[in-house]
Formats: structure tokens, sequence, C-alpha cells
């Protein structure tokens, strides 16, 4: 099986690294010549797409994929991927499986109540509503072109050199508490874990919620990855005085309990790490984050 990823960052890298044996050969886009380097060292060509421009090769990479990934956001214009390369992908012969990857975003605020797959979407936040358009312009193109579409919608994604650990060791984490907030994680490793999955067992117009077992307050994680470094957690800081602005502040401004039993029903996946405590316990002993009596602080 041959794939093809539009956009080689974070959560396509893992999937990459740890399914490498599934594909036959891996390609995909990256932003700048400067990233590349590192991917061909580990036999994955590389295509410059930066939204704007396009490698010329890409139309032609399309033609032998089998899988094609995507994880690069859309913009206020729609989708970037779409824009340049739908009649290359609606016209790419062996094409098995498409994965989009979006955001839980996308359900908006429920007071704390749970959502699964059926939820309507009725996102608050711009970013959300962009997401939720390309999600739907995915899955018109499946539909239009025979072609399996699946939509992954992500939980906040944690794992190696992103997580509370690493945080507390650069001194940025934060303990913020808001009353009744909660949230759902989702390991990197679980994302590659259901992409793979998914890849075994295509479900055209299937939508998946990627998030742990446990959703939970973020100021617990940070005070859970401190007592695993065995170093004071940060001060608590109330969310009226924490002062976020931007995409923090949106997404602060929701909170929902996100189900995960269709990845499990459906394609059999067993998460690797359930709650946060699991997956800060493992980047813990792989030497993430800083250690007691190392002198790092919060």
């Amino acid at each position: 099986m041959n794939l093809f990823a539009f956009g080689l960052g974070y959560s396509a890298a893992h999937l990459v690294r740890h399914h490498r044996d599934r594909f036959e050969t891996i390609a995909g886009t990256v932003t700048s010549d400067g990233k590349a380097a590192a991917l061909h060292a580990e036999g994955i060509a590389t295509f410059v797409f930066d939204g704007a421009s396009a490698d010329p090769g890409i139309a032609s990479a399309l033609t032998g994929a089998d899988a094609v990934l995507v994880s690069i956001p859309p913009d206020a214009e729609g989708d970037p991927t779409l824009r340049h390369f739908a009649a290359a992908i609606a016209a790419a012969p062996r094409l098995a499986w498409i994965g989009y990857l979006s955001t839980i975003g996308v359900y908006g605020d429920h007071g704390g109540g749970f959502v699964d797959e059926d939820t309507p979407a009725r996102p608050v936040s711009a970013r959300s509503r962009e997401r939720l358009a390309a999600e739907n312009a995915w899955l018109r193109l499946g539909a239009g072109a025979s072609k399996p579409v699946h939509v992954f919608r992500l939980a906040g994604i944690y794992g190696p050199g992103r997580n509370a650990l690493a945080q507390l060791g650069a001194g940025t984490a934060r303990r913020i508490v808001k009353p009744g907030q909660v949230f759902n994680r989702i390991h990197v490793e679980d994302i590659a874990a259901v992409l793979a999955a998914s890849i075994a067992r295509p479900n055209a117009g299937a939508v998946y919620n990627l998030a742990d077992d446990e959703p939970a307050p973020p100021q617990d994680v940070v005070a859970y990855a401190a007592g695993l470094a065995g170093i004071a957690p940060p001060p608590a800081v109330a969310y009226a005085e924490a002062r976020l602005t931007g995409m923090a502040a949106s997404f602060w401004g929701e909170c929902k309990r996100v189900a995960n039993r269709r990845i499990k029903d459906e394609l059999g996946v067993a998460l690797s790490y359930p709650s946060y405590r699991e997956g800060l316990a493992a980047l813990h002993a792989a030497d993430e984050g800083p250690r007691s009596g190392s002198g790092q602080a919060a």
C-alpha cells in the first residue's frame, strides 16, 4: 500500500513511524525544503506545498496512492488541499482510503454534557466553523467520486515533546482552574493506531471521535505531571485571572465530554493510553520533562 500525506506533521509522522511496515511507499507534503531532510533520511519522499503554491510532482504522486491522509487545516477561503488537488484526488485510480483530520471543536459548547458522532455539529469559533465546512467538502468529494472518505475529530493531542511534563520542564505550564471545566485528550500514538485500523477497514463516510476515556479537569493533569516529576506544581490560577486570548480563550470557552465508542466498536481499537495518567507515566518513563532535584521549576 502506498500512502500520501498532505501535511507531514506531528500526527502523520507518528502514523508513519509506528506503522511503517504497512506501507510500501510513503510520500507527502512539507511547507518548505528545510523540513524535508529528516524525512528523506527515513525514506519518505517529500513535495513542497504551502497552501498557495505546489510542487507539480504532487499530482503525479497521487496517481500511485492507495491511501491519502489530510492534516492541513482549512483557512478562511476553504480547504487548501481541495482547492489545488480535488480533481487529482477524485481521479486517482488506486485510491481506497482518504482520512481527514478534524477537531472535536465542531461540536461547540455542551455545558459539560456528552457528545458522540451523532451529535449535531454546532461550532462556535470561526476556526471550528472552517473545520466543519472542510469536513463537509471532503465528504462531498468522496460521495461524488466514489472514494471512501473518513473524518477523524481529534481531542487535544499530546505525546512526545507536547505534554504537561514538557511544559513543566520549559517553565510554561499553568494550572488554570475553572470550576466544572473538563477536556478530553488523545495520545498521538493512539491517533496513529486508529488511522491504521481505519485504513485496514474502510467505511465510506464514517466520522470518528478520537478522544481518551476520561475527560478531566486541566489542573489535575498538570498536578499529576508535577507529581511524576517530583516537583511542586505551579500555583493555581483562577480562570477569570488567567487573561486568555485568541485560540486559548475560545478553547476554554467550550466544555464537553467526548464519547469514543465508535473507534472501539467499529475499528476494534483498544487505547494504549485511556487517560492522561497512562500517557504521562509512559512519557515520564521515556525521560520527558523535569526530574526531582533538576532545578527546573514551573
